[in-house]
């Protein structure tokens, strides 16, 4: 696969720039038109990307067509049909504070930030290289879309197929790994949208602050499982987060990275909680397709990885419940289930990233959410409760990017919801309006008559006490209404 050379990608920075400044981007027709490329290009291409995907990745074609060229198709169609809501001005006339600046016309208009750029990671390429595409074409922006070198066969099929879909004036590709992602970084962009980890999120955000470009970073994180001890369906609670596990072998970022059960009330908790995880991986695996043949479950993306995910499982000191085996020429290793895991343990220090899943016994819910309180925020938590109270105890001691209750892996089929991480799991949004907003910035206008120069007399100098009193004493006896730390604002 050719790189982008270091010229080319100079070229690049210049040319889009310059198309920028003509406006051939702010159009509402023309955003519309290019959204609706972007889904004709995957729906044209669909078994060409899908193929693509599957020599990287050996992702079933199930998992490719359902979790990614379906719903970019979908919310390519959605963004440009609800494009004319997203941009509309907003008159703030009716809601000032101060019923004489109505007349001052103040308005609030969504514009675009200027060129962007998106670094797409390998895992899940479709969705995370035209989800973030697709907001930078609906806020009017021009965009380099940078993908990842790691999926190879995808970033070459899509390169040869872009230009034929989306204008080349306003978005180009680039190819290329850390040398090609190095030089971009080092030229000034209006917006930079980074999904990856936090070592390369760091690097990014340094690079980004030298010219002080906002940077939207979708990154990852340990996200954990409780499981209430009361919850009554233990056995459909394995089934969801083993599905949650193997989809893409774990390689996605709001994988289930451990689960948490609390015993001290349910001493059994952890045994039957393994018996359905068994139960799940003979169901999804059944006799005659064994998971490291199975045509319905992804490899480790290359060797490096699975030689990662590999030497964690070495150095675990966790007991091998479900699963275990590997295979190193085809990069496949079945789900596994570990118990016996402490904090300490090599499976608990970083983001698990494959198809590896280490169980935690803890007292109580309690203890469960002290623990994931005390690390960093993760990019989503799921819970399996249907108690109310043990709900609002979880969601007001944690913090966390999404908060799924009794299924896992399913808020990303939500169109209408941001997803994005807090702290250390990234900052910012995305999914249609959300992503527009990312690529959007918002423009405050105010248009001040000529005719109430009278009213503004008394703003200029030199000041004095009776202009002093006219325009500042009244401000000092603003009356505060009472308050209470137990009711707030008293009615």
């Amino acid at each position: 696969m050719p790189y982008t050379s270091f010229d080319e990608i100079e070229q690049i920075h210049t040319d889009l720039h310059k198309t920028f400044k003509t406006k051939l981007t702010l159009p509402l027709a023309f955003r519309q038109h290019q959204a609706l490329q972007l889904a004709r290009m995957l729906k044209e291409n669909h078994a060409r990307i899908a193929d693509a995907i599957w020599q990287d990745l050996g992702k079933p074609a199930f998992e490719v067509y359902l979790c990614e060229i379906n719903p970019i198709m979908e919310r390519c169609v959605l963004t440009a049909q609800r494009l004319p809501g997203w941009t509309q001005v907003e008159n703030r006339e009716d809601i000032v504070s101060k019923p004489h600046q109505k007349q001052w016309k103040p308005r609030v208009y969504k514009a675009p930030k200027g060129v962007g750029v998106v670094i797409a990671p390998w895992n899940y390429p479709v969705v995370l290289s035209f989800q973030p595409l697709l907001g930078a074409i609906a806020a009017g922006c021009c965009c380099v879309l940078k993908l990842s070198e790691v999926s190879s066969h995808f970033a070459e099929a899509v390169a040869d197929i872009f230009p034929r879909y989306l204008d080349q004036r306003a978005y180009r590709v680039v190819l290329g790994g850390v040398p090609e992602v190095t030089r971009l970084l080092e030229l000034k962009w209006n917006h930079i949208f980074y999904t990856g980890n936090g070592t390369v999120a760091r690097v990014i955000s340094a690079a980004a602050a030298k010219h002080l470009t906002p940077v939207t970073l979708e990154l990852g994180g340990k996200s954990p499982v409780i499981i209430d001890p009361d919850f009554d369906d233990i056995e459909l609670a394995a089934k969801r987060i083993f599905w949650g596990k193997t989809s893409n072998s774990g390689q996605i970022c709001v994988s289930p990275d451990y689960v948490l059960v609390p015993t001290k009330s349910r001493p059994g908790l952890m045994e039957e909680l393994v018996k359905g995880f068994q139960k799940a991986y003979k169901e999804s695996f059944p006799e005659g397709s064994p998971a490291l043949e199975s045509e319905s479950y992804a490899h480790i993306i290359n060797e490096l990885h699975y030689r990662r995910v590999e030497r964690l499982l070495e150095e675990t000191k966790g007991k091998v419940v479900t699963g275990g085996g590997k295979d190193p020429k085809t990069f496949k290793m079945e789900p596994t289930i570990l118990t016996g895991i402490t904090p300490e343990d090599a499976l608990m220090q970083g983001e698990n990233f494959g198809p590896v899943l280490p169980l935690l016994e803890v007292d109580t819910v309690d203890d469960a959410i002290e623990f994931i309180s005390s690390r960093n925020h993760p990019l989503v938590m799921y819970v399996f409760s249907d108690n109310e109270e043990v709900k609002t105890r979880i969601r007001e001691g944690t913090a966390s990017g999404a908060l799924i209750f009794n299924d896992t892996f399913i808020q990303l089929d939500v169109n209408e919801m941001p997803f994005g991480g807090v702290g250390e799991s990234g900052h910012g949004s995305q999914v249609l309006q959300y992503t527009f907003e990312e690529f959007s910035y918002k423009r405050s206008c105010l248009t001040i008559p000529k005719e109430i120069e009278p009213v503004f007399k008394t703003r200029y100098p030199p000041y004095s006490q009776e202009t002093f009193d006219l325009m500042c004493k009244p401000g000092t006896a603003l009356e505060i209404p009472e308050s209470t730390p137990e009711n707030g604002l008293k009615a």
